[in-house]
């Protein structure tokens, strides 16, 4: 099993260090035919809007986009969940829109309100995940079809819908491998 990883920025390393932890294949994807052959596709954080500027650069937007419709899981991070929204508040910018979310970019403030957080995931199970929010965008609404892993405050903070994964947070930049182990199990339905 292969699982692709946007190489455009952002956390990449950690994602790709984490997955070899728990014995994966990783490829850097950084144009469409590195695309091929994988079964999962990881979205690391970044800056929303320079990374959907990229992918359209790239001539990654429209393919990514099509591998997700047919059905490829992704899994997007921060950036990630923002990217997979079909519905960015007060924002124009390239995404993927895959996901029937409404996103807040920037919502818990800027760089100086980065907060770090045990919280309580029944879908990872009964121990506590540490979550690490940095510049951390959440979903505000979700239409059907979207379930709600996490929420906190009213913020929506993981949430999973057919084939898409998107967490606020960044599991990659913890030890605990449950959140990966969790996107996994979803390539192998």
């Amino acid at each position: 099993m292969k699982i692709g990883i946007l190489a455009l920025q952002g956390a990449v390393r950690e994602h790709r260090n984490l997955l070899h932890r728990l014995g994966v294949e990783t490829v850097d994807v950084l144009a469409p035919q590195d695309l091929n052959g994988i079964k999962g596709l990881i979205l690391p954080g970044g800056e929303s809007t320079t990374v959907g500027k990229l992918l359209v650069r790239y001539e990654l937007l429209e393919p990514i986009a099509a591998l997700g419709r047919k059905g490829l899981p992704i899994f997007g991070t921060c950036t990630g969940l923002i990217l997979l929204s079909k519905h960015i508040n007060n924002s124009d910018q390239y995404r993927l829109g895959l996901m029937d979310t409404y996103v807040e970019r920037n919502a818990f403030g800027r760089q100086l309100a980065s907060f770090e957080a045990d919280m309580s995931v029944p879908a990872l199970g009964a121990a506590p995940f540490h979550t690490i929010f940095i510049r951390a965008p959440y979903i505000s609404r979700v239409d059907a079809g979207v379930s709600v892993r996490l929420s906190y405050q009213d913020k929506i903070l993981f949430a999973e819908q057919d084939n898409f994964l998107a967490v606020a947070f960044h599991p990659e930049l913890t030890d605990d491998t449950r959140v990966h182990e969790y996107f996994i199990r979803k390539l192998n339905n």
